[in-house]
């Protein structure tokens, strides 16, 4: 059965939100604040994280930029405030999704069923000579291996988040080629791109900065004025 860790201080909405999940056959564990929640995630991984911002102690955007040093399974933060800098520093730390609390349960069920459908998925592999489909992509110091969901960069593990992850493997997979934002939330999420999306540029920005890459000019994955994103095929060897 799927594992919601629910992290939240209101006792009232927590059972609330709780309760509501379970009724869909989650199991769904609730901790009050975030005291424990490093070494439960270490010790038992969850499916899902749903993690509230406003927490005792430290707060949930510490807990999250914490989380993503070890572990890349979907973070939901959840808020009662419609923050803009919230929402784009949570994206910035490595969380998956943003969702404020007056969200309908029906659509906050939704979008997690998205995030574990996702989590779930492997990426598409692209054909290799022959016909055969290649599991891993190779750019000089940068290996990423689809079978295992891992990649290294100058034989450190980057760490990534499982979108992040997707988005690196969705543009190496194209290098050459242009990628719009449409393009990549349609293959990544399923959804079309409504002009105000920032998700797929703040998870470049992310990329970018694991890979050495000069976010004023970048070389390795570069913006295309009014197109998209290209991941650059020769620059990996100069290094």
């Amino acid at each position: 059965m799927t594992r919601i860790l629910f992290v939240e201080d209101d006792p009232e909405l927590s059972e609330l939100i709780s309760n509501f999940l379970r009724s869909f056959e989650f199991t769904v564990d609730v901790q009050g604040d975030g005291s424990q929640l490093i070494d439960s995630v270490r010790e038992n991984p969850p499916d899902l994280l749903l993690l509230d911002i406003m927490l005792p102690g430290k707060d949930g955007l510490t807990l999250c930029r914490e989380l993503r040093e070890f572990w890349g399974g979907p973070i939901v933060l959840l808020t009662s405030l419609n923050s803009d800098m919230n929402q784009i520093l949570g994206f910035e730390i490595g969380a998956t999704d943003y969702v404020v609390k007056t969200t309908p349960p029906s659509v906050l069920l939704a979008r997690i069923r998205a995030h574990l459908r996702s989590a779930t998925t492997q990426p598409v592999t692209p054909a290799g000579a022959g016909g055969q489909e290649r599991s891993t992509l190779n750019f000089g110091k940068l290996q990423i291996d689809a079978r295992n969901r891992t990649a290294t960069y100058h034989n450190e593990p980057l760490g990534l988040s499982t979108g992040d992850f997707d988005l690196l493997w969705e543009l190496a997979s194209h290098a050459g080629d242009i990628l719009s934002r449409d393009h990549l939330l349609k293959q990544l999420r399923g959804i079309e791109y409504d002009g105000l999306d920032r998700s797929i540029d703040v998870a470049v920005s992310r990329l970018r900065k694991k890979l050495d890459d000069d976010p004023n000019e970048p070389r390795k994955i570069k913006t295309i004025r009014h197109k998209g994103y290209l991941f650059a095929t020769d620059v990996w060897w100069q290094e």
